[in-house]
């Protein structure tokens, strides 16, 4: 399904939007707008993602602009976030320090088809993704947010905050247990060889005391 919905907003004033399909993005968009975007650190650049149901919103915070889009969860994170960056070079070239001063809206009716284009390039383009491994523009994403989405947004039990350090602490998670089994089968293949071999030392031990004793490898003199 890929990217369904993209803003752009000047903190918590939004300059341009589109959706892709009929749903609640845009409501759930401006309580997250409204609640990152309070404090003295919403200058900072940050990229963070929240979990709503099956779909995902990447936020990126740059230059004193908030880029938002809400994509399908299976979809990952790589791609929302360089069509995040694309958005944000595109939005500055287009209208420069006038992004600083302008209204709610102001740019919405041109602004929102490039977001259209681009939500549709990048859901649907195969090469969005070889380019953007290329260029290596998503090499290290930087998070800020650790707040839990319940408590940023004030509501329940649905949303959750997506840290990217989580992906790799799932990753190591993994990785441990594979390990772990990994450890456990040489060990246990480890102690069925050597009990076989004790087995085997046990028996021809045995087996030489009593050709000892019985004068002769064919036991004859015990046998009688």
């Amino acid at each position: 399904m890929g990217i369904l919905y993209g803003m752009v907003a000047r903190g918590q004033v939004v300059l341009a939007e589109f959706s892709a399909t009929q749903s609640n993005a845009s409501v759930v968009a401006k309580q997250i707008l409204g609640k990152i975007n309070v404090g003295d650190d919403n200058n900072k650049d940050s990229n963070v993602s929240f979990s709503h149901d099956r779909y995902v919103f990447h936020v990126k915070t740059t230059d004193g602009l908030t880029l938002l889009c809400m994509a399908d969860d299976a979809f990952g994170r790589m791609i929302p976030f360089a069509f995040l960056e694309d958005i944000h070079k595109k939005i500055v070239k287009t209208y420069g320090r006038a992004i600083l001063s302008s209204p709610a809206y102001a740019m919405n009716e041109e602004f929102s088809r490039i977001l259209s284009q681009q939500m549709d390039y990048y859901s649907n383009d195969p090469n969005a993704d070889r380019l953007n491994r290329l260029k290596g523009e998503m090499t290290q994403v930087r998070t800020v947010m650790v707040d839990n989405i319940e408590k940023v947004l004030e509501r329940g039990g649905r949303l959750e905050l997506l840290v990217e350090k989580t992906s790799a602490m799932n990753n190591n998670s993994i990785r441990f247990r594979k390990h772990s089994r990994r450890y456990k089968n040489n060990l246990w293949w480890s102690n069925l060889r050597l009990t076989v071999a004790l087995i085997i030392v046990f028996v021809i031990v045995s087996y030489i005391i009593l050709a000892f004793l019985c004068r002769g490898p064919l036991l004859t003199n015990c046998l009688r």
